[in-house]
């Protein structure tokens, strides 16, 4: 197991998950668990894929937002919500704003691309375009708080959000009761946070594995030092991998609930992202083939047979970056 991180600990229950499920499964969808015989064949496991790449909005993060706004008071969702993100949590706000109602409000970095942007206004959000990156733009998204009197709803260390992306797991437990390793893509963890706790709650015996790029090891380096790491630099082009701090709750609970951190170059995970579009005929984007590319390069250490079940966390591919790269 992980090294403990000494913080204080972020604990659900499966109460909780059942709850979040409540205000979740009105709106989202319960994804598919596809089989992969292929990716069986080649791992020695007995493998199937949440294809989450088939969620509202292309990926899970609309559950996360969807139980947060199911908790919010009339006078507080009149005044409207904010986030800060160019990738999927931008939408996941927008869409699960859209379906409760409530105005949204997203800042994205000015070179954020246009289909992103596009993406996020279908969904009736209001875009404001402020800086060159992330942090950039969330301290703008910070500042509009105050300015507008809007709910921020954090890309990953929101409890009722980690309780809303841990409902993925329920559906998982509900398709395969048998299931023994789940692995999951590691950014902010908000996605692993929820997860591993719901499944837990339900089998304390269920295995879960993160996996981050290696040039972004924020989580791996936190869990195993024992303090909040914050890197100096990230060398991961891959947008839902490339965090440089992870949140104190997430943190605190990879620590206590997950087996094991791994990574790999993004090169790997854009060879797995290749293998799912050419083998499964899946089209994931980058972090969502994280998980097969862990299992392609053997760093599960678990038996031949092991029930495996590895999460495709959404389908938002950048096709200009496709464009740009080779494999071997």
């Amino acid at each position: 197991m992980t090294a403990h991180v000494e913080i204080p600990g972020l604990t659900l229950t499966r109460e909780d998950f059942e709850r979040a499920r409540e205000h979740v499964a009105p709106h989202a969808y319960h994804t598919p668990l596809l089989t992969s015989r292929s990716l069986s064949e080649a791992s020695g496991f007995d493998i199937r894929l949440k294809a989450e790449l088939f969620q509202r909005g292309g990926s899970y993060k609309v559950r996360g937002p969807l139980n947060v706004m199911a908790h919010m008071g009339e006078e507080e969702k009149a005044r409207g919500i904010i986030c800060s993100s160019a990738g999927n949590h931008a939408q996941g706000v927008a869409l699960a704003a859209r379906l409760h109602g409530i105005p949204a409000v997203v800042v994205m970095a000015e070179n954020a691309t246009p289909a992103k942007v596009a993406a996020t206004e279908g969904y009736g959000a209001e875009v404001v375009l402020h800086g060159s990156i992330w942090d950039e733009a969330n301290e703008r998204a910070l500042e509009l708080v105050e300015e507008r009197g809007l709910t921020y709803v954090h890309p990953f260390d929101n409890p009722r959000l980690i309780a809303g992306q841990g409902t993925l797991g329920l559906e998982i437990l509900e398709d395969w009761p048998e299931v023994e390793v789940v692995v999951i893509p590691i950014g902010g963890g908000g996605l692993i946070s929820g997860n591993a706790m719901s499944l837990k709650s339900v089998n304390p015996a269920i295995r879960v594995f993160g996996v981050e790029s290696s040039g972004a090891p924020a989580m791996k380096h936190t869990v195993e030092s024992g303090e909040m790491i914050t890197l100096e630099t990230v060398d991961c082009v891959i947008d839902g991998l490339k965090v440089k701090r992870v949140g104190d709750n997430t943190a605190s609970v990879v620590s206590r609930f997950v087996e094991r951190v791994v990574t790999l170059p993004d090169e790997d995970i854009f060879d797995a992202m290749l293998w799912l579009m050419t083998r499964a005929k899946l089209v994931t984007e980058g972090a969502a083939a994280a998980s097969v590319a862990a299992v392609l390069h053997g760093l599960i250490d678990a038996p031949p047979g092991t029930k495996v079940a590895c999460v495709l966390s959404g389908g938002n591919l950048d096709v200009e970056q496709l464009r740009g790269l080779s494999w071997n």
